[in-house]
């Protein structure tokens, strides 16, 4: 008896070679490229040399050390030709070493390797060395048990205002039989005036699901309300025992639900189990590998030992140490996260946090209750990187400071000094950079949060609109089709706007930026810009040096006309500073008050009366 874990994927017809890193490594003296004639077999030449050390092939096996019952798993491959097969294991420090070979003339061939010395990290994958032409026709990886449990699925898609990317989704889903197997409900919260019902496409997806598909319009109540209603439905109206969140602005590599819920049966407790995140703009970098909090001043970060945006075209599997280590992590982002009924019934629903560290918060609510969280290889989908999104600055920063405070209100043990002292840090670098929409609508979450749980709770369908309409009042919120809607620069009075390199210039920069914030600006800069700023210039050593520059969104779509307002900023720092001594002496107080109002938050009953139903 055996369950399959892991399929061996081959890239899509057409894939740039760039993705193709993704799936296969193959040497450079080969005559010619390994074709896929599907997406489960390929067709390798004779004298060739294929490696399966490759993100989504590869077995990461220390994860399975660490999380599942299995003490071994079996590589199973069906070949024709004549060639070679070994099998290597990888230490934690990546270094190769070599567990078996076999010869292979036509038919299946079995590798049993044992799980025990992958405690903290090391992969399993497998090389092909042709003598002839040769045909893998199916290769996985599979446990030497049955499944625990059942394979019951219930994916849920919350989407606002993005049919196509959602239908598009729902396609992906279908194209699966092995997925469709195990999905048996889809739910999808329809959360925007542009329905996903009206999309071209629609019938089509919607009839492959085979009527598994229920679709729940609701006012925009965020990520938290559509993760929240699927939460609720999935709970209440089906028997499935995965709930599998996923965002609608993705590209899905349908096996990685399949390896999701391998993991999330063989756990040896319950646990969520999350999706690394590919870069959707550059298939083959690996976005976010697992992120943890920190708990110093409680931000969100890249996990120890691993990095941001890791490129497998240019560093492959076997040339990257880093990923070779186990990573342990906090929570996974909800663009893919699946959460077992178990949990999802005891901890309760997700918090009313409009979007935002509500992923987060799960995860370390699941924790505390002892339920861990596993970021795993090889399952992942392709999201937007965040380096092409302005959320730290436009009105996304008000959710993002708001919910951290409710997170680390609930979370966050011992002193809130670093918290609130890095909060004071970005707020100074906001003003230096001429971002006082950003100080605005920061103190307005400071009040919020001040205001209490409830005032949170209830600002849940309000909030975003009160953030755009504060940000209408300041100039840098204004987005502008481009920097020709506006005279040529003029590059006066700009001076040394040049990246200081020692800690001395830097310290002469921030002293010569801040002697000139509280100078008056020249009215010319004010309508003539000085110069058009290119976003990755975009810093706090360039602004604090002018008066009014143009400065490209982070998606290259627009620009905005950055001013400087010495009366304006003095006015935000002020409110700033009031706030940070009013949290800094009410955190206490607030952390009891927010801790004792979870229960009723994250409530069925509560998120019956925010759905109206």
């Amino acid at each position: 008896m055996s369950a399959l874990l892991q399929r061996v994927l081959l890239p899509r017809a057409g894939e740039p070679l760039d993705v193709r890193s993704l799936y296969t490594d193959e040497s450079e003296t080969n005559a010619r490229r390994a074709h896929a004639t599907s997406r489960t077999s390929v067709s390798i030449g004779a004298e060739s040399e294929v490696s399966f050390c490759s993100y989504f092939n590869a077995f990461p096996a220390s994860y399975w050390r660490r999380w599942s019952i299995l003490e071994s798993v079996v590589l199973r491959i069906d070949l024709t030709g004549h060639g070679r097969v070994d099998v290597y294991r990888s230490k934690a420090d990546g270094s190769r070493i070599h567990v078996e070979g076999k010869e292979f003339r036509e038919g299946a061939l079995d590798f049993e390797v044992d799980l025990g010395p992958f405690e903290d990290g090391g992969w399993i994958w497998f090389d092909i060395t042709t003598d002839t032409d040769v045909e893998l026709r199916s290769a996985g990886w599979y446990a030497p048990i049955d499944a625990p449990g059942e394979a019951n699925v219930a994916v849920g898609i919350p989407t606002f205002n993005r049919p196509t990317d959602c239908v598009k989704a729902l396609k992906a889903l279908a194209s699966d039989p092995l997925v469709m197997d195990v999905v048996k409900h889809v739910i999808i919260p329809d959360q925007g005036t542009r329905k996903v019902r009206d999309e071209p496409g629609f019938d089509e997806a919607a009839a492959a699901l085979g009527g598994k598909l229920a679709i729940h319009d609701q006012g925009n109540l965020g990520g938290s309300g559509g993760y929240s209603r699927i939460m609720y439905e999935a709970l209440k109206n089906t028997d499935c025992e995965q709930i599998l969140f996923m965002d609608d602005d993705i590209e899905i590599e349908p096996d990685s639900i399949l390896r999701a819920l391998a993991m999330s049966r063989f756990a040896k407790t319950p646990m969520l189990v999350g999706g690394q995140m590919l870069n959707l703009q550059d298939r083959s970098h690996l976005h976010v590998m697992g992120e943890v909090i920190k708990r110093e001043n409680f931000m969100w970060t890249a996990a120890p030992n691993v990095e941001y945006d890791h490129d497998f075209s240019k560093k492959p599997l076997r040339k990257s140490k880093l990923l070779h280590r186990r990573i342990d992590v906090d929570y996974n982002g909800w663009w893919m996260c699946m959460i077992p009924r178990q949990v999802a019934e005891e901890i309760g629903q997700p918090l009313p946090l409009f979007i935002k560290w509500d992923d987060a918060e799960y995860g370390l609510r699941a924790k505390e209750a002892g339920y861990p969280t596993v970021t795993m290889p090889g399952a992942a989908i392709w999201h937007m990187a965040w380096s092409d999104k302005d959320d730290a600055i436009d009105w996304q920063a008000y959710f993002h400071l708001r919910n951290r405070l409710v997170v680390a209100a609930l979370h966050m043990s011992g002193s809130s000094t670093g918290l609130i002292a890095s909060t004071v840090k970005a707020t100074a670098k906001h003003l230096l950079c001429l971002e006082y929409s950003t100080v605005a609508i920061q103190n307005l979450a400071i009040q919020d949060f001040l205001a209490g749980p409830e005032h949170v709770a209830d600002l849940l369908p309000t909030a975003l609109g009160t953030v755009h309409a504060l940000r209408k009042e300041y100039p840098d919120a204004v987005v502008l089709p481009s920097s020709t809607s506006l005279p040529l620069p003029s590059r006066a009075d700009v001076g040394n706007v040049d990246l200081p390199t020692n800690k001395v210039a830097i310290a002469t920069r921030l002293v010569k930026g801040l002697v000139h914030s509280v100078k008056k600006a020249k009215p010319e800069h004010l309508e003539t810009p000085q110069l058009n700023v290119p976003t990755l210039d975009a810093r706090w050593f360039l602004l604090s040096q002018v008066d009014g520059v143009t400065v490209t969104t982070a998606d290259g779509r627009g620009v905005v006309y950055r001013k400087r307002d010495p009366r304006i900023a003095a006015r935000l720092l002020s409110e700033s500073l009031r706030l940070r001594r009013e949290l800094a002496e009410r955190f206490p107080d607030l952390r009891r008050e927010y801790r004792a109002a979870v229960p009723e938050l994250t409530s069925k009953e509560r998120w019956e009366r925010v759905f109206g139903i």
